[in-house]
């Protein structure tokens, strides 16, 4: 069977079997939730939403969510949640970030992108994207983003990610371990192999290659972002190190989460004056 689109990098990644959902999303929650509360409007849109399960928890939390993703079997998995919570439940829509105003006429409180979603994005994408997210966000609305602390990746020349170990759920007994290898590829990028692994204990093999490509990916910097985010209508920029709200150390901290407050729709990528 063909691949339907292979320029499509998450056509097999199956994220609810490699991230531990629960407790993920228990973490991130009161960090979540503390700058929902500040929020003009309790409305989230997700940006690289995946499967849906940030959207999903959101929408039980009271919230109206919504979701967009430009992988096809992402979305095809997340629209399983729609009907979960009735009417209130989740929305979805495919397509670029880019094209967001086009597909959803409604503006929101609130704008999360978790889990390293911009580094896809080159330079002239990126100011298109946050462009349409400055223009479907409320005033005041806030951006919440999580990337890779690539200051740290390059200064330090760090070559992998910690482990993920999840059961494997088509073998009792199995797991399916999630690699990520990386190595510093042409100025300002990074090549990145996200690898899934078959663990089956007294098996032949005992271990296999479920999964593997290569990606690279733009290794943002705060500097880069914050003149992006400016240009496109956002300020009022505060940095963490992590969602318990540690300050943001850039040769120490894993992760980069910074939030931007949406001043006015901005014009043809430049912030209006």
């Amino acid at each position: 069977m063909s691949d339907p689109d292979p320029d499509d990098p998450f056509r097999r990644l199956n994220y609810r079997r490699l991230i531990a959902w629960p407790e993920r999303i228990e973490r991130e929650w009161p960090f979540l939730e503390s700058l929902l509360r500040e929020a003009p409007e309790r409305s989230v849109i997700d940006l690289g939403c995946g499967t849906g399960e940030h959207c999903t928890f959101l929408a039980a939390k009271g919230a109206f969510a919504a979701g967009i993703d430009r992988s096809a079997p992402q979305i095809e998995k997340a629209r399983e949640y729609e009907g979960a919570h009735g009417e209130c439940g989740p929305r979805f829509y495919l397509g670029e970030i880019a094209r967001l105003p086009d597909l959803c006429a409604r503006r929101f409180g609130m704008a999360i992108c978790l889990g390293n979603v911009l580094p896809y994005f080159e330079d002239e994408a990126l100011r298109d994207a946050l462009t349409a997210v400055a223009s479907r966000l409320l005033p005041g609305g806030r951006l919440v983003v999580q990337v890779l602390n690539y200051r740290r990746i390059l200064d330090q020349d760090v070559r992998h990610l910690p482990l993920n170990f999840r059961p494997d759920p088509e073998e009792e007994g199995g797991e399916i371990v999630w690699v990520r290898i990386m190595s510093k590829a042409q100025e300002g990028h990074v090549r990145f192999f996200p690898t899934t692994l078959r663990v089956r204990a007294g098996r032949e093999p005992p271990v296999e290659i479920h999964a593997a490509r290569e990606v690279v990916l733009r290794a943002w910097l705060w500097p880069e972002l914050e003149r992006l985010l400016g240009e496109t209508g956002f300020g009022a920029f505060q940095l963490f190190g992590d969602m318990r709200r540690a300050p943001f150390d850039p040769q120490r901290s894993q992760d980069l989460i910074f939030t931007a407050a949406a001043r006015r729709a901005a014009v043809n990528g430049r912030s209006p004056s």
